[in-house]
């Protein structure tokens, strides 16, 4: 995500700020069981009262994961709180659970496109209703898209970066008048801020921290809300696809790995999600008592340069950079191969992903120095610079094999240093940090996500704290934007990828995979590239 709107990219990585807050849902009366009648009685005196049907148990997920300071569309900016609005909210578009296939939400029928590609017209279901008896039309959607481009919080650009207006044409009908022909924008409108929302609780001049209630269009309606503690989910009666498997969920909040796997073991959560150690999940997988489930996951790692900032300022170095980068040992001695080595900034699975970067290759990165004027009596001297708790308590590790990696060479010296994510945040716009550590999750499954905020120049790049300025990879991102067909876009993103490897503001590190550890009566989880963990397939026997 995008990292100059002060976001959270990745898994645990959310600290809240937040004045803990409780919303209380209703409970059941407990009831007392009728006592034996005398052996003398009769039959249908002797019979108890028919006992109530026996409540569901909850399906309970842990998570190391936070939400996000702003429980609304329109500021929440982290994977974890766009999980929860996943599951009790909806885009006019939405993803097949389990797959990077869009699917209707919302809407009644897929959009007609103007010639122009300017112009995407929804027709949207009828006859469906917030938990809070709000109506939905069209009229919730123009409002909900106005506010967001309004309020401008931390994923507006994700609307108002591609959206002009949004017009009303009937009741049930909207359409979205776009600034510049693009072919993913099927993609960004299954993004959470393009959710609709219920004007009751979301007015249109303030974000909104959490409201007294939650209105939600999703398979759950969130009945309890305790920051840092839990949330409890129950089944949305007026949910207008199927109904959840489960009807209850909790998901219980822990403070580390440790203390949820050992919730895990000691049987009090059913699912342990976001995120585990790599040691962990390694022990986990060996116990029989449970299920691991490993998918592809859309979330890499990569290392950035201040591109105009000497040494680095010069491709050669970046370049031979790239050549003295043991993604190999990364995965094996700090993830236990739980990460695979990534050769593009287009992830591994994503339509036109090649293999554009060349493996370790010291050699290679010593002739490149060699002709940038750095050798062993000479050497180049650079900080590597790394934030200790957002991404983890792998990344010393990670940022130790690095340097190890490429003070190989004989002709790299590299200094380690560290900043606390707010501070690391800040040094973007300073220009001092030349080596720096990102991990990036998608905003749209699309490969412009993952390529436009680095390396198009202005805003994008410099807010990343890349400041790129290439007029050839400008045009190549902007005609891939603009292609409609698939194949024509696929060309030029392969172009993309293979330019970048000569100018390499950015290299790709390694590509995370995905991990939950189950009880054995647990099934039904579906996870997607997407990072999207649809609650309502799951099933507890």
């Amino acid at each position: 995500m995008k990292l100059k709107h002060l976001t959270a990219l990745i898994i645990a990585l959310i600290f809240m700020f937040s004045i803990p807050l409780a919303f209380a849902g209703g409970g059941g009366k407990e009831e007392k069981s009728a006592s034996s009648a005398p052996k003398e009685q009769k039959a249908e005196e002797t019979q108890a009262p028919a006992q109530a049907p026996k409540e569901e148990t909850p399906l309970i997920i842990g998570t190391t994961d936070k939400l996000s300071g702003d429980i609304d569309t329109a500021q929440a900016y982290d994977f974890h709180t766009w999980e929860i609005f996943q599951n009790i909210s909806r885009g006019l578009l939405t993803y097949k659970p389990g797959t990077t296939e869009l699917e209707l939400g919302l809407a009644a029928d897929w959009p007609t496109v103007s010639n122009n590609g300017l112009e995407y017209t929804f027709k949207l279901k009828k006859g469906l209703k917030f938990s809070d008896g709000t109506p939905f039309n069209a009229k919730i959607v123009k409002y909900s898209i106005d506010r967001v481009i309004k309020l401008q919080g931390d994923p507006a650009w994700l609307v108002s970066d591609f959206v002009k207006e949004v017009k009303v044409i009937d009741d049930y009908t909207v359409k979205f008048i776009l600034k510049n022909a693009i072919g993913y924008f099927p993609s960004l409108v299954a993004t959470v801020p393009y959710f609709p929302v219920s004007p009751k609780a979301y007015p249109m001049d303030k974000i909104v921290s959490q409201p007294e209630n939650i209105p939600c269009i999703g398979p759950y309606t969130v009945k309890k809300l305790v920051r840092d503690v839990e949330i409890d989910l129950e089944a949305n009666p007026d949910y207008y696809g199927t109904q959840p498997k489960t009807k209850k969920v909790i998901i219980k909040y822990f403070s580390d790995a440790t203390n949820m796997r050992l919730a895990l073991e000691n049987k009090e959560i059913d699912i342990a999600w976001k995120t585990l150690l790599p040691s962990d999940i390694e022990d986990l997988k060996n116990k029989s008592e449970f299920n691991t489930i490993e998918a592809k996951g859309a979330y890499i790692r990569y290392l950035c340069f201040v591109t105009d900032t000497p040494p680095v300022n010069d491709p050669r170095v970046r370049k031979a950079i790239s050549y003295a980068l043991d993604r190999k040992a990364i995965a094996e001695k700090v993830f236990f191969n739980q990460v695979e080595p990534l050769y593009s900034m287009v992830p591994m699975g994503m339509w036109s992903h090649i293999d554009a970067f060349e493996p370790y290759n010291i050699e290679k990165a010593k002739e490149l120095l060699a002709q940038a004027g750095y050798n062993e009596n000479k050497p180049l001297e650079v900080p590597l610079w790394w934030t200790p708790t957002h991404y983890g308590p792998t990344e010393q590790d990670v940022a130790a094999v690095l340097k190890s990696s490429l003070e190989k060479t004989g002709v790299i010296k590299v200094n380690l240093q560290s900043a606390e994510w707010a501070s690391y945040v800040h040094n973007f716009d300073r220009h001092n940090m030349l080596l720096f550590l990102l991990g990036w999750y998608p905003d749209y499954i699309d490969p412009d996500d993952y390529l436009s905020p680095f390396a198009h120049s202005g805003a994008a790049s410099n807010g990343m704290g890349i400041f790129l300025n290439d007029k050839k990879m400008d045009e190549l991102l902007e005609k891939a934007a603009r292609a409609t067909s698939k194949e024509e876009r696929t060309k030029y993103y392969e172009q993309i990828q293979k330019y970048w490897t000569e100018v390499c503001p950015t290299v790709p590190l390694f590509q995370g995979k995905l991990y939950l550890v189950t009880q054995k009566n647990i099934s039904g989880v579906k996870v997607a590239p997407t990072m999207i963990f649809n609650y309502d397939t799951v099933v507890k026997k």
